[in-house]
């Protein structure tokens, strides 16, 4: 039945309560421990019962709590304290970005799909969303001025529950967006701010929600509203849900309407961040707009928005990349290309990696990487295999030279670490650890943590973490309606002095959650060592569209049900971030096996590192990079299965990782846990911990990520378009016609002749000297850059990766061909070596990228001036 009048109701506070309205509305509760234990001191179970909802549990809290708690001198104090301390943080000045940077005006626009603030807030599905929620909490803290766009779906995940045998089953739930720490953005007028955006004929509108995340605004856009159809109120439905088109509507929205949402707040990002190809529209709409404001063409309105534009791509997976057919992009796109001055092929061609190719389906990742001035993947490893992913859009060049880099993730410390944890950092390490956890001497002060101190403050979370998991296992087995019987026996699974690996993810068929199942009679005997027991912890959701993923959690289900397994290891169902957090603090081991090299980064290993638990992981992603450098560093810091090693087989890889697991578990893992000194401690299980958080804690926290995101790629970018945007974007014109000019002229560019002086053979410490004749047709030597290139050879006879390049000056030449010269040296090389030249346009304003195409290389024929 349909109401014919709608009005909201706001729960009704004592005035002695009424700063917790505020509170309650700022997300940052959702990292200050003493506000939670404010809220939980309120009414515990409905808090818990409230999903750590504080908007909510206020609406539903019994008046007369409410009236007690406004009597309570010792909760009006805290309540106090928490006020003034949230006060204090949002007008505090002398953040570091203030500090660092005060006389710059940036502003950065980050766009992401998915937020993942806290578990109240539906609005994420897994690491992209937390990695979204961390860069926004950071930001916060460290004052970095920054603006966060996304969605705002009416479901969001889903909850996941599993059937008597095991298999996922999949719940939506709307959201109640009046109960949740959200606000209706208004205009002048009192209505609600709306946003429109053309789809396939049909002007589609939003509305626009924002969310306060410390000093960050977040910005929601919701299509559930009467002025559209029903088909348009579905589209910010569910995240990740529906068919093509319904990714397709979602990521228009994101893009174009979260750009023009933007514009009718009066905002106006000096950089817009687009985190993976799902905001890449923005960067379409970001070109047409500055088309229309300056009177550009197509080609120089991007030159000026691409100064402007950073990409971050967190996919090595292929088919982790959004796709959307030919005919699909036609229906919502073929008038938006006319309003960019580009014919349909042109248009297609930007999400192409070969643009003339008309068979290929439009990418987000192809248009953001070629509209992005800055591109960079999420850990080093990533880089590596994001560059050889998209090496053929930038032909002719070395793989070092895709112009893709990296930043490592990090994760927000606060957010995760336990509150024992904090308590005890704090006192041994001061308030600094929160506020400059990227200080590196901060976290030396560790070492004078007292060993038994930081051994009990674990084991009481393994306490609390092995109640909770009896707790929900017990609602779990209810639930599917099990025997009495059964139902008790959940009160003896798992033991809080038993050495407990976890391990929790997305169940996707590359994290391999069932390698350490591979041999299940050998892991039995492993559990159930009566003198040195170990015990599991899992949990993870499978994409509802995923079957060999539920086929995972099946299996493993089918385990836990098992005489020899039933005891030791436990599934929990509807993973999210509260049961991230008690499993992250309380387990002893931080279990990762993904099939190298397709985890990105995974930030879940950092946030148990921060508690104090220790990894063991294949090495990929973060793990990669952190490992090695330990040893490089003489550091122990956690255990490596295997040493990177890729197999062509798939069953042969999976099965000598699970050996090595297994190796790593009866010889290292299991024997340090109880090897215990007087009074039962673990001496060289803690000084593995302390070693952990000395050589971990100061690399990979968001703090330290954001900052870098900061100077190395925003302040740029800001600086970069300023620049660009002077004088009418006359640098923006400029560099435009520059690169017309030199991809016209380019068939009549090429390596005429290299003067083989080299003898065939010298000794190191020599000097190698190479002159080379170039045509340049109609192009000077100011628009062209000379190259030495000289390495290694390989034993296919190429110059190998890792290639020197020497820049050569021209020194004569007349009509069009130019001599160039340079010395290289003294040679340091040894072995066989071989030389090459090169030439590739040149610009100063081309900001390290290089022109896709552009490059000749001196070919055998050339050599003997």
């Amino acid at each position: 039945m349909k109401p014919v009048a709608k009005f909201l109701v706001i729960p009704r506070l004592p005035a002695a309560l009424e700063k917790l309205r505020a509170v309650a509305y700022n997300l940052r509760w959702s990292w200050n421990h003493e506000t939670i234990d404010l809220f939980r001191r309120l009414d515990n179970d409905l808090w818990e019962a409230c999903n750590h909802n504080p908007v909510c549990m206020l609406g539903r809290i019994d008046q007369r709590k409410l009236e007690t708690a406004a009597a309570d001198d010792a909760f009006l104090a805290q309540l106090g304290r928490v006020s003034a301390d949230l006060e204090e943080y949002l007008t505090e000045r002398a953040n570091w970005f203030r500090r660092t940077h005060g006389g710059k005006d940036l502003q950065v626009g980050y766009f992401s799909a998915e937020f993942g603030i806290t578990e109240s807030l539906s609005i994420f599905a897994g690491g992209l969303g937390i990695l979204s929620g961390d860069h926004l909490k950071s930001s916060s803290d460290l004052g970095v001025p920054l603006v966060g766009v996304g969605l705002l779906y009416q479901q969001g995940y889903f909850l996941q529950h599993l059937n008597a045998s095991g298999w996922q089953q999949e719940d939506y739930v709307d959201n109640d967006f009046s109960n949740l720490p959200l606000s209706l953005v208004k205009g002048a007028n009192g209505e609600p701010l709306l946003i429109s955006v053309r789809m396939a004929g049909r002007d589609v509108k939003a509305q626009v929600w924002s969310a306060q995340v410390g000093r960050i605004p977040l910005y929601l856009l919701d299509t559930n509203i009467s002025a559209n159809g029903e088909y348009e109120r579905n589209i910010t439905d569910q995240l990740y849900g529906g068919d093509k088109q319904t990714r397709l509507r979602q990521e228009l929205l994101l893009g174009i309407g979260g750009y023009r949402a933007l514009e009718v707040l009066g905002l106006e990002p000096t950089v817009f961040h687009m985190n993976e190809g799902h905001s890449a529209f923005l960067s379409l709409e970001h070109v047409r707009r500055l088309m229309g404001r300056h009177g550009l063409t197509f080609q120089e309105a991007r030159e000026l928005a691409s100064s402007s534009l950073v990409f971050t791509t967190h996919t090595p997976v292929e088919a982790g990349h959004d796709y959307f057919p030919a005919e699909l992009m036609r229906s919502y796109f073929y008038e938006y290309a006319s309003e960019l001055g580009l014919n349909w092929t042109q248009f297609m061609g930007l999400g192409h990696q070969t643009p003339t190719h008309d068979g290929e389906d439009f990418c987000m990742t192809v248009l953001a990487l070629k509209l992005a001035s800055t591109t960079n993947a999420v850990s080093k490893l990533h880089g590596e295999v994001t560059r050889r992913m998209w090496s053929a859009m930038w032909p002719g060049g070395r793989l070092e030279e895709v112009p893709i880099g990296h930043v490592t993730n990090g994760v927000h410390f606060q957010s995760w670490i336990s509150r024992d944890m904090n308590e005890l950092l704090e006192r041994y390490l001061g308030p600094r650890w929160r506020e400059e956890p990227a200080d590196e001497s901060i976290w030396e002060r560790v070492d004078g943590i007292p060993a038994e101190e930081l051994w009990r403050t674990h084991e009481r979370r393994r306490e609390r973490l092995v109640a909770f998991a009896r707790s929900r296992l017990a609602e779990q087995l209810s639930r599917r309606g099990v025997p009495q019987a059964d139902l008790q026996s959940a009160e003896d699974v798992l033991d809080s002095r038993t050495l407990t690996i976890g391990f929790a993810r997305r169940f996707a068929a590359y994290k391999r959650a069932t390698l350490l199942f591979q041999d299940a009679d050998r892991l039995a005997r492993i559990l159930n060592n009566p003198e040195r027991p170990v015990q599991i912890i899992m949990a993870g959701k499978a994409h509802p569209q995923d079957q060999g993923g539920k086929e995972l959690i099946h299996h493993i289900a089918g385990l836990a049900r098992r005489p020899e397994f039933r005891l030791r290891l436990v599934f929990l169902e509807d993973y999210d971030m509260a049961v991230a957090r008690y499993m992250l603090q309380g387990v002893d081991i931080w279990l990762n096996t993904p099939l190298r090299p397709n985890e990105a980064c995974g930030t879940s290993g950092m946030k148990a590192a921060a508690n104090g638990v220790i990894n063991v992981s294949t090495l990929d992603g973060w793990w990669d990079e952190a490992w090695r450098l330990a040893r490089e560093e003489g550091v122990f810091s956690g255990w490596a299965i295997g040493r990177g090693e890729v197999y062509s087989d798939r069953e042969d890889q999976d099965r000598l990782d699970a050996e090595a697991l297994y190796e790593l578990l009866v010889r290292d893992v299991v024997p340090t846990f109880y090897d215990r000194a007087a009074g039962g401690l673990p001496r060289r299980w803690i000084a593995l911990m302390k070693s952990e958080l000395t050589s971990l804690c100061h690399v990979y926290n968001s703090h330290r990520m954001v900052r870098e995101y900061t100077e190395r790629l925003y302040l740029p970018s800001h600086v970069r378009r300023a620049r660009f945007a002077e004088s009418d974007a006359a640098r923006a014109r400029t560099l435009s016609a520059w690169k017309s000019r030199v991809s016209a002229a380019w068939k009549d560019v090429g390596v005429l002749k290299v003067e083989n002086g080299v003898p065939g053979q010298i000794q190191v410490g020599d000097m190698v000297r190479v002159r080379a004749e170039i045509a340049l047709g109609p192009l000077s030597p100011d628009d062209v850059a000379v190259e030495l290139c000289l390495g290694r050879l390989t034993a296919d006879g190429e110059i190998n990766s890792s290639a020197e390049v020497t820049a050569m000056r021209p020194v004569g030449g007349q009509d069009g061909h130019v001599v160039y010269e340079t010395e290289y040296g003294p040679c340091t090389l040894s072995g066989s070596v071989g030389y090459t030249v090169r030439v590739i346009p040149s610009h100063p304003d081309l900001g390290g990228r290089r022109l896709p195409g552009c490059v000749h290389y001196a070919q055998s024929a050339a050599v003997g001036i």
